[in-house]
Order: C-alpha cells, then structure tokens, then sequence
C-alpha cells in the first residue's frame, strides 16, 4: 500500500528512501550523519525472544528483557564512543552491509508521524579472519515527518534469532 498526505507525495516511497539512506550511513560508518537522522525522543529496543516456560505460548518477546534498550542520549554516548580508543568491540572496526526489504508504512496520526516495518539483513565481519555474522529481523519503527526532514523517532528491532552467535552487538541495527 502507498500511503499519501497529498497527491504530489509518495509518503512509502519517502520512509522507504530514508531507511536506505540510514543503512548507507551505517554501512560507511558515517555515525554522526546517522545521528542526524534520530529524533531527540528516541526509544530504541531490542527485546530478548521468549522460548521457554509458559509464556512463550503467548508472548513472543520479553516485555522486560532486552538485547539493547537505548534513547537519543545513549545513542549519542555510543557514537561518541566510536571516535576513541575505548571501544573495544569495535577494533577493529565492523565491515557491514545491510539490506532492508518489504517496507510497509501506516499514518499513526496527523502530525507526520507514520509506523513503518521493515525486514532487515546485516552481514558483519571484522579485522581479516573469515569469521562473520548475519543478523536478521524484523524493524517497527515510528518516522516523523518534521521541517527538519524525516526523523527516527522510535524503534523496536524484533531479531529473528532465539539466540545471538555473534560475540558483540556493538553494531547499529
């Protein structure tokens, strides 16, 4: 479905557009251009898939657990960290290629803000071994449409592992 405020925009197109603008940035670690793309009010979360007791009959992630649970501030911290000798997890510094398919987008509201989801698949390696990994899930994130441009106001990455093999989450999803 196009989802459109008026004739002359392609709203989906639109949100489509600025996820692959976002997976570019990560990709080319150009983190503080990624910054620009997140509103102040971001939430962001990652909750831990539930595969055991009788819970995992109906819930199928912890609303109390989580891989990552970050806002604009942490985010900002983690990209700060990037440009010192103390991140640890990322030296050396990850090789990564995302792709992002099946984009649906619905108005939450009239303010511009609209729920878009996406799948995603990112491939990360490092230094020279042929160690990698592949990260697949799926993104609900909340995109404002602000006089800014479009902003990332919340995400929730719904991984479609019950387990994480990599050694480190020290990537952006």
């Amino acid at each position: 479905m196009i989802v459109t405020t008026d004739t002359s925009r392609d709203i989906t197109g639109e949100c489509t557009q600025f996820l692959f603008r976002e997976a570019e940035y990560l990709d080319h670690r150009e983190f503080d251009r990624w910054l620009g793309l997140l509103s102040e009010e971001l939430v962001y979360v990652m909750p831990i898939r539930v595969t055991r007791g009788p819970e995992a009959r109906h819930l199928e992630f912890s609303p109390v657990g989580f891989h990552m649970k970050d806002t604009y501030a942490s985010m900002k911290m983690r990209v700060s960290r990037l440009h010192t000798e103390h991140a640890y997890a990322e030296d050396p510094p990850s090789r990564t290629q995302r792709l992002v398919t099946n984009v649906r987008v619905d108005p939450i509201d009239d303010a511009g803000k609209y729920d878009v989801r996406s799948n995603f698949m990112c491939f990360r390696a490092q230094g020279d071994g042929i160690e990698s990994d592949l990260i697949v899930g799926e993104r609900l994130d909340v995109l404002h449409d602000t006089s800014d441009g479009w902003k990332l106001a919340a995400r929730t990455v719904h991984l479609a592992h019950t387990t994480l093999a990599t050694a480190n989450l020290g990537v952006f999803l």
